[in-house]
């Protein structure tokens, strides 16, 4: 038994050690500790990266989602299929971030309230592959895009501590649009979302700039978050005005889980001249999947012109869109 026990020693030593190392090097500089930060670096932190927190329902964490949210990591199934050219017959199609870069703006109401904007610059590549004269082929498309949304912290403590001070109050949704090879706006404008949850109109987004849709958190007794249920039926209703001939590719991205990145394709329902654009309504119901990840998460509406995906040009990539947050419930 003597032995037994001088090894259990030994690994309890060893344990003991290794833990007081990890604690003596997270003291030094660690930027992360919210202690370590003034008030607007701790808003700035929470309104682009983390919220130090470990629950998926809190409202902090629906901003280190944003980019991903809506980033596919590459050309995925869509199960769509055309007879335009130069490609003939599409079969995937998707954005790949390489790079994202960050400015915030603070401003202060009183002592009690701080507005952090944040505008994001995501530069990638919007790959698409289809079959052209039968050949399977792809194309590469780099861009850049800017979305932007703003985040309301209000005071409820006077520690000395920023994390115990400020808490998430208010947000919007998220508003952007590709600036190359082509804007975005100049193309395609978003004026309106509809959303309904088995059959009953549950919430209006207004464009076209949506960060006019403000949300309060549900610390704050907020009640205007979008919420679903695994197997709730939704349906999403778009409003656009267009200057193309051809009729536009509106999809609804959802959040990646473990079963990866889902994006379902609308139809278009109507569409009425408007000077020498068009005014169209596009639509979409589907079934909230029984193994959705529950909290919080950042879905996206997107409007591209159909020659983004139909033509294998590079400059030609157009996309205007929004986001906006929403819960699944356990």
């Amino acid at each position: 038994m003597k032995p037994a026990k001088k090894i259990i020693n030994t690994a309890l030593l060893l344990f003991v050690i290794m833990i007081s190392a990890y604690l003596s090097g997270c003291d030094k500089d660690n930027l992360t500790d919210p202690a370590s930060l003034t008030d607007d670096e701790y808003l700035t932190t929470v309104a682009i990266n983390t919220a130090f927190s470990s629950d998926a329902d809190d409202d902090d964490n629906l901003f280190a989602n944003e980019v991903m949210d809506f980033d596919s990591e590459g050309p995925v199934e869509d199960d769509g299929s055309g007879f335009d050219t130069p490609i003939d017959s599409l079969k995937k199609w998707g954005r790949r971030v390489t790079g994202v870069n960050i400015n915030t703006s603070i401003t202060t109401t009183g002592d009690t309230i701080k507005n952090v904007e944040v505008k994001r610059t995501i530069n990638g590549n919007f790959i698409i592959v289809g079959y052209i004269n039968g050949n399977l082929d792809s194309t590469v498309k780099p861009y850049s895009q800017e979305q932007k949304r703003l985040v309301t912290f209000k005071r409820i403590q006077r520690k000395s501590h920023p994390r115990f001070n400020w808490r998430v109050y208010q947000y919007t949704a998220v508003d952007g649009e590709t600036q190359t090879p082509q804007s975005g706006k100049s193309n395609i404008v978003i004026n309106k979302v509809e959303i309904y949850k088995n059959n009953s109109l549950l919430a209006t987004l207004t464009g076209t700039d949506f960060t006019s849709n403000i949300f309060t958190s549900k610390y704050f007794g907020g009640n205007g978050l979008i919420e679903f249920n695994r197997g709730d039926q939704v349906k999403l209703k778009v409003f656009a005005t267009s200057n193309q001939n051809d009729t536009d590719i509106v999809s609804y991205h959802w959040a990646r889980n473990s079963f990866g990145f889902h994006r379902e394709s609308f139809v278009m329902t109507s569409q009425t001249p408007n000077g020498s654009n068009f005014d169209r309504t596009y639509e979409k119901t589907f079934q909230i999947y029984s193994q959705h990840n529950h909290g919080k998460h950042n879905a996206f509406l997107s409007a591209n012109t159909r020659k983004s995906l139909y033509d294998n040009s590079p400059s030609l990539f157009s996309s205007t869109y929004m986001g906006f947050p929403y819960r699944v419930r356990p």
